[in-house]
């Protein structure tokens, strides 16, 4: 099994900063990617932003140029930077990562993904 751990949330004025983390534990050989997602009260889960094992970053269109997605590849852990902070960023951000295993002696790789339990942030003055 494999666990997400986030932390983080929390409320905070508009035009302000947060920090999440998530750190994955359990039984794998790779995270090829880890992101995180965000769901509105009364709105869809949208995505926020992923991360590669190799550091190729993609973002929300709505997030681009105050959000930045960072990961530890030796920690397994991904970080969201959150500034400018706006009220619509107001949801539950939900860390998920796609895990890899190997699952036999030919190298043969089974990849499943993982979420977290969600973090509040609310962004309100």
């Amino acid at each position: 099994q494999v666990q997400l751990v986030e932390s983080g949330g929390g409320l905070v004025q508009p035009g302000g900063s947060l920090s999440l983390s998530c750190v994955a534990s359990g039984r794998f050989d790779s995270i090829p990617v880890m992101g995180w997602y965000r769901q509105a009260p009364g709105k869809e889960r949208e995505l926020v932003a992923t991360i590669t094992s190799g550091g190729i970053t993609n973002y929300a269109d709505s997030v681009k140029g105050r959000f930045t997605i960072s990961r530890d590849n030796v920690k397994n852990a991904v970080y969201l930077q959150m500034n400018s902070l706006r009220p619509e960023d107001t949801a539950v951000y939900d860390c998920y990562a796609e895990v890899r295993r190997v699952i036999n002696v030919e190298g043969a790789t089974a990849s499943r993904t993982y979420w977290g339990k969600g973090t509040l942030v609310t962004v309100s003055s």
